[in-house]
């Protein structure tokens, strides 16, 4: 890799470029060509180290000094500039292999006429992602297009593919139209300076189907000159059942078939038959609307126009928020008092005079504030019957609202459907069954941290009762459980 400037190196994480070690490059490229004969594309080739692993190569690359270092690097390859969408829709070239590093592009930079081409040059394919999709996806399904009937594809890509709601289209797509899709996994990093975890994928046999995916579980990679024997082979069908997910197929095969057992047993219920979960209110400005108790008590506003809140996860130290951490939050005179002007009216000289301030008029232009009238009055405070956290490092936390606090969006406001819904959650929620149900149903985000959205929390199994499981059994589920935790680097 060459080396960048502070500049270049901002540059490339905004296209997504981290470039792929080369003993993986190369065994990349050794599982997709067959012949020397054989024409690789690196749709994506950065500095080309992709490229100069086969002398049969042809590279794109957007950046114009990685195009020039890939040159350098791979002087019999023939190396275009510009953007892979825009030369994939003009050329007629066809290749016998697809090897290289998709540029991993949040959908939030994923704009513009770019993201335009790529989302409809994947319709025309069969594949339908959404505007929220990052350029990975899309990217493959482009590629793919340019192999000749029984070509191979050989990619990094992130481990989302396992869970992400883009990675369905991106599956069926390519199990419509390869002989062999597999996915090979790996606890210990591929690239160690990114929090992301990468897995990798091979795909042969273009232009015929397959029923499933082959689905490898490594601790850690290691060079290769073919694809190995897969360990689990997941038919689509099994996909399907558990909600279109290859996460949960990384766990123990035993723990696995009983949870989805247990979860159609009668002593169990889903979290969104209990109770709802919604995440909390977003200020726009949190600096500004949470104040101390002593700012208050100096700007003279009283408790008529402030709530106690919830800010973030650690603030939950127990099953329980009770009025005793409301007295400690105090006491330590920490920013938890939301400043509440939903429903006032005429307001009093002390909150008109925080209003005309400064940071009054900061907040005022952010986003959130600006589309708002008026700017001042946050939207969806309520006060919820408990909080769940969502983000959260080994267990996502539950604690009953015993205090009538609010809560950010750093936090789901949990609502029973009953009264009877507090006593299941109570139960249910800590058992191995429900945790290992948040870490399938959940998504990692990197640093161990596991997230839950709340289509994913609704979908959490809760035992209501005690479980028709003996001690074996049990142990079986919580080996699974921190296994799942295992996967997310969680400690």
């Amino acid at each position: 890799m060459p080396k960048a400037s502070a500049t270049a190196g901002a540059s490339r994480k905004n296209l997504g470029q981290f470039f792929t070690p080369a003993d993986v490059a190369q065994t990349l490229v050794q599982w997709g060509v067959r012949r020397s004969t054989d024409r690789l594309l690196d749709p994506s080739c950065g500095d080309g180290g992709f490229l100069a692993s086969h002398a049969r190569s042809v590279g794109i690359e957007l950046d114009e000094e990685f195009a020039k270092a890939a040159c350098q690097r791979a002087p019999g390859a023939l190396v275009h500039g510009g953007d892979f969408f825009q030369w994939a829709a003009a050329t007629p070239e066809r290749f016998e292999v697809v090897a290289g590093n998709p540029p991993f592009i949040r959908y939030q930079n994923f704009t513009g006429a770019t993201r335009k081409v790529a989302l409809e040059s994947a319709s025309r394919l069969g594949a339908k992602f959404s505007a929220l999709t990052s350029s990975w996806a899309p990217f493959l399904v482009v590629a793919a297009s340019l192999l000749r009937p029984g070509g191979r594809l050989s990619f990094v890509v992130p481990a989302e593919i396992g869970h992400a709601t883009y990675a369905p289209p991106l599956l069926r797509a390519l199990c419509r139209n390869f002989r062999r899709v597999q996915l090979l996994a790996f606890r210990e990093k591929l690239f160690p300076q990114l929090s992301e975890d990468c897995w990798l994928l091979y795909c042969d046999g273009f232009g015929q189907a397959s029923d499933g995916i082959h689905l490898n579980a490594f601790e850690r990679f290691r060079p290769s000159a073919r694809p190995p024997t897969s360990d689990r082979f997941v038919s689509l069908t099994e996909w399907e059942e558990i909600g279109e997910r290859l996460r949960p197929f990384l766990l123990p095969a035993a723990g696995l078939e009983l949870y989805r057992e247990l979860t159609k047993s009668r002593s169990v219920r889903r979290f969104g038959d209990l109770a709802s979960a919604s995440i909390g209110y977003v200020t726009g400005a949190n600096d500004f609307f949470h104040l101390r108790r002593s700012e208050a008590k100096r700007w003279g506003i009283t408790w008529h126009y402030l709530k106690v809140s919830i800010r973030k996860s650690d603030q939950l130290c127990g099953d329980t928020v009770d009025f005793r951490a409301v007295e400690k939050w105090m006491a330590r005179d920490e920013p938890v008092l939301l400043l509440d002007l939903k429903q006032a009216r005429n307001l009093p000289s002390s909150v008109r005079d925080y209003l005309a301030t400064e940071a009054a008029q900061t907040a005022s232009s952010s986003y959130k504030c600006r589309n708002r009238d008026p700017w001042y009055a946050v939207p969806d405070v309520t006060v919820p019957d408990a909080f769940l956290s969502v983000m959260s490092g080994k267990r996502p936390l539950l604690a009953a609202n015993d205090a009538g606090c609010v809560c950010t969006n750093s936090l789901h406001a949990v609502r029973y459907r009953s009264k009877e819904s507090q006593a299941a959650l109570d139960f249910g929620w800590a058992s191995p069954l429900a945790q290992l149900g948040a870490e399938i149903q959940g998504h990692p985000l990197g640093g161990g941290v596991l997230k839950l959205e709340p289509r994913e929390v609704a979908r959490v199994p809760i035992p209501i009762t005690k479980l028709p499981v003996n001690r074996a059994e049990e142990s079986v589920l919580q080996e699974c459980l921190e296994a799942a935790r295992s996967w997310r680097h969680c400690a």
